[in-house]
This record gives C-alpha cells, structure tokens and sequence, in this order.
C-alpha cells in the first residue's frame, strides 16, 4: 500500500522486473536518460539496472526535490540511496499552470494520468524544464560513492517504474503535490472563465490636449515584445462564400494552425537557445503534418504527396511521434554498422541481459532480429536502440529510442499485451 500526502508519497516496494524494461512511457525514458547521460561509471548504471531488475530496492520516498530509499546489495548489505532535482520556483510554477490552463487538454492528460509531449514542449517555451536534463539527477549515497553508483542507479531504474503509473510523482519531486496542483488549475481556470464572461476592461484614456502638447517629446521605444503564451489561431474560413474552384477551406485551416505551432516552437527555441533547428525535407514535413491529426480526406492527400501509402503513412506517423526525424529516419534507413560502431553495439547488447535472460539475436545492418518471435531493434545512428514488431509481414515502430536495448525490447512485449500496431 502506498502512503500519500501532499508532501510526500511512499511507494511500497516492486516486485523483481526479469524480463521486462523499466520505463514503458516516454517520459519515464526521458527520466532514464538523464540518469544514463550523466553517469561517468556505465558499469554503475548496469549494476544499478540489474539490482532494480532483482527487487532489491525497497519502498520509495518521493518529496519536493528528494527521492530516497534502502537498496541492498546481492551480499544483503542495506545502503541508503537519494537522488536530489532541483525544484521548480514559484514563478516557474506560475508560469506552468497559466500555460496548462490556457491549453485545456493539458489539464485532461493531467487528469488521466498522463504527460504528452506538446505538454513537456509548451512548458519548456514557457520556460519550464518539467523532465530532468543532463546532469540534473545529483545523487547521494552512503556507499561513500561521489557520483553515481549502483544503489543511485537503481533507485532511479525504479522510480522510472513509478512515473510509468503517475507523472504526478514527477510533478511532487518538482515541487507540488497533486491535490495543490489541481486545486490551483481548478482556480485559474474559473478565474479566468470569469474575466471572459465580464469582457475587456475600458481602456484608460490620455487628454487629447496632453497628448498633442507632449508630442515633440517622443517616449522611448517599448521593449521587444516576449513570447506569445501560444500560437496564434487561424482565422475561420467557413463562410457563406463557396470557395474558389480547387480552394480546400479544411487544408487550408489545417496547414495555418500547423504553421502557427511550429512558428511558435521554432521563435521560442530560437530566443532560448538562439539558434533555429534544422530544416525538415518535404518529405519529413508531410509525415509532421500528418502527425496533426488531419482529416481523412487531408492524410491521403499528404500520403499521395509524400510517395507513401497510407499503411506507409501511418507507420512513419508512429515514428515521428516516437522520435521525430531521428525516429523516421530510423523507420526508413538501413545502414551498415562495422569497424568500432560494431564492436561497441555488440558490446552493448552483451551487457543489457544477464547470461540466462538474453534473447539470440540475429544481426543485419542496424537491426537485430529476436530468433522465433516477431520483434526486432534497430540501431539509429545516435547510439539509441528502437523497438519495432511485425505486423501483417511489415515492421512498425513501438516504441522511442533508448540507450538500453533491454529496455527498447520490453516495448515490444508491452506492445503485444496492449494490442497495439
């Protein structure tokens, strides 16, 4: 049984994960990669994986910017284990729930347990880093060790397990309980129902005979707008004018709110990071459009133009959704791997299982395929591994790239029981 309160929430102990990966949920892999990009020692996090896969972590503390427990080592030895975030401040926190109440299907994926990318994206572009970064997992443990070690490792392995259930033990270690957090969103949005409903204030007025009379004393320039809270709306072409012949008013619609996003995303990037990302080809930008969610009449319309079919289509949507370009290009690109990205691939997948878990693999190019069952990893050229199983004699995306191939694998077992492709 779990103890709850606002400020902390203990989780009873798990039981052992043979077989199986920790982090089915895209965020909990996100969690995991901080750990696995930060970690100095691998053989540490490979430890710390095995002992999180034995049971050997006990109950887990979660608290505002703390997470602890007991880990015992295979010789029985207890070691106590914390792993420190850093808290989001008060005006961070502000600026997440104005941003999640203007954007009511955040408050919905809340509410449901989940934690969509477009919610993990419009709280960085207001300045919200919710997921952990490199370095951010700082660990402690009373092994003696200063960075990493077993016991952190595994305890970070296990609360991956937790923030599959519940984002909201992200949100706590941020720095905000559920019931505060949904209480403040139930508030703001009322309020701001409210202001709707009484209209615009009247605007203050300026003598007309003061404002001529000061006129050759100009004010200085205002600062430079700040970034919009969101995109723009594209206004309504649903009007009782017919449309020009071969004008589609619903593509149009579509592309416009599509084109405000992303120029949204893109300035927001640009102003934190000062610099824009890489142009998609027309062919990437046709599977982003059609990630949108469009009509039907408008996918085949982006499939036929992109050169796909629509089962073709549908597959790299999956894939965009997992990885972006980096996931298509993993859906679409088969590459040679030899000399030293060889080596160290087969390196890698030698150490993922222990000796009587690991699955025969059979090796071509970049994709190993499981001997006698119909799932498959593919080697992207970032070093992360990407689960795919076959479906109706085609290989489709499950899951998004990880950097532990026993993990990506267990997508596909998840993708099985769920029914999933």
């Amino acid at each position: 049984m779990n103890r709850y309160d606002e400020t902390e929430r203990t989780f009873a102990a798990l039981p052992p994960a043979h077989g199986r990966g920790f982090a089915a949920t895209w965020w909990g892999r996100a969690w995991l990669k901080a750990l696995e990009d930060a970690a100095l020692d691998a053989q540490q996090v490979k430890t710390g994986r095995r002992l999180a896969r034995a049971g050997a972590v006990g109950a887990v503390a979660v608290r505002p910017g703390r997470i602890t427990a007991v880990v015992r080592d295979r010789d029985g030895t207890a070691r106590r284990a914390d792993v420190l975030l850093e808290e989001l401040s008060d005006g961070q926190w502000d600026r997440f729930l104005r941003m999640a109440v203007e954007q009511a299907g955040h408050v919905a994926a809340l509410l449901d347990r989940e934690m969509p990318p477009h919610l993990v994206e419009d709280a960085a572009t207001a300045g919200v880093e919710l997921l952990p970064g490199l370095g951010e997992l700082e660990p402690t443990c009373d092994c003696g060790a200063w960075d990493h070690c077993g016991h952190t490792a595994a305890l970070c392995y296990q609360v991956a397990r937790l923030l599959d259930q519940d984002p909201f033990v992200l949100l706590l270690l941020r720095g905000r309980g559920e019931r505060a957090l949904l209480d403040a969103l139930q508030s703001r949005s009322t309020s701001s129902a409210e202001a709707i409903a009484e209209g615009p204030a009247e605007p203050a007025g300026v003598d007309a005979g003061e404002a001529y009379a000061a006129g050759d004393a100009l004010p200085p320039l205002p600062a430079p707008p700040g970034l919009p809270a969101g995109p723009g709306l594209p206004p309504s072409l649903d009007t009782e004018v017919p449309p020009a012949p071969g004008v589609d008013p619903d593509a149009l619609e579509f592309l416009a709110a599509r084109t405000a996003a992303t120029a949204h995303r893109l300035l927001a990037g640009a102003l934190r990071a000062g610099a824009a990302e890489e142009e998609p080809t027309v062919a990437q930008d046709a599977v982003r459009l059609a990630a949108g969610a469009p009509a039907r009449a408008l996918a085949d319309r982006l499939a036929e133009g992109s050169g796909r079919g629509p089962d073709e289509l549908a597959s790299a949507v999956r894939a965009w959704r997992y990885g972006g370009a980096a996931g298509l290009s993993v859906l679409e690109e088969e590459w040679t791997v030899e000399g030293e990205a060889l080596a160290r691939a087969r390196a890698v997948l030698a150490a993922a299982w222990d000796d009587d878990e690991r699955p025969v693999l059979r090796g071509h190019a970049n994709r190993w395929t499981v001997a006698g069952a119909p799932s498959q990893l593919r080697l992207g050229r970032d070093g992360r591994w990407w689960p795919y199983r076959q479906e109706s004699g085609r290989w489709v995306p499950v899951g998004g790239g990880d950097q532990d191939p026993a993990t990506a694998l267990a997508a596909t077992e998840t993708a099985r029981g769920e029914g999933a492709c």
